[in-house]
Parts: C-alpha cells; structure tokens; sequence
C-alpha cells in the first residue's frame, strides 16, 4: 500500500476551504487511497493553525480518525538528539521540530513521498543515504 507523509500545511489546508492551497491538496487527498502517515508534532502544529476556528480541533481530530492517519510520536530521547541534529543541519533552510520528525518518519518507514507546501525545505531535506522526497503535490 502507498503511504504519503503528511505535513502541518496541506492538512491545516484540507479542513480550512478559505485557505489558497485548499482546492490542490483536497483534490489530491480526495483521490488517494493509500495510508496517510504523520508525526505528533505535525498535530500539534495544526492544531494550534486550527485552535481560531470553535470547532477547529473537533475538525481535525475527526479528520484524522475517519482517514485513518497513522501518528508517530516521536519523542523519546535518542529521536529528539536526530532531530535537534537536523535542525542545526538545516538552520540556514531553516527546519522546525515538526519538519525534522518528519525526516526521521520518512527513514523510519522508508517513505519518499510527502504531501507538503514547504516545497524549499524539503526540496532541500535528505534522508540518509541523500536520499531526495518526492513532492506529491507537484506531480501528477
């Protein structure tokens, strides 16, 4: 089964239709039919994205339940030593926690696609072996 990583914009995107990129991430959304992955860093940053609208976390929780999103939580000491180590990799990029426990999913799961607007981070972010993401937003 294909799995896409899921990052904070595309899924702030999908449950906000005012958003600009609302319309390319849904009808790319809409027609997969793979295994959503994403880190509970990404939730957390969305959840705060959402936290302006009453029902906004009510939205997204329900979300991730009816897609049956997989969430990692990558938190224990060692992941956060790799993730502190991206960070400081990519400083000038720059990469955020959420960013960074998304690279270490992708190696965990071994998974070059992402559903991302950071198209410029991870563009630049490589896994090991400078392996390269695949961006699904911009293909086809």
């Amino acid at each position: 089964m294909k799995t896409w990583l899921l990052d904070t914009g595309p899924l702030v995107a999908y449950l906000d239709a005012g958003d600009p990129a609302h319309e390319a991430v849904t009808s790319r959304l809409d027609e997969f039919t793979g295994q959503l992955a994403t880190s509970s860093a990404v939730i957390t940053e969305a959840m705060h994205f959402v936290s302006s609208s009453k029902q906004g976390a009510r939205v997204l929780a329900e979300f991730i339940e009816t897609s049956r999103t997989e969430v990692y939580d990558l938190c224990r000491p060692p992941e956060l030593i790799e993730a502190a180590s991206l960070m400081e990799k990519y400083s000038d990029t720059p990469m955020d926690f959420a960013d960074a426990t998304l690279v270490l999913l992708a190696e965990a799961l071994d998974v070059r696609d992402i559903m991302t607007l950071d198209r410029r981070g991870f563009s630049t972010y490589r896994m090991r072996r400078r392996r390269s993401f695949r961006l699904v937003l911009d293909t086809t």
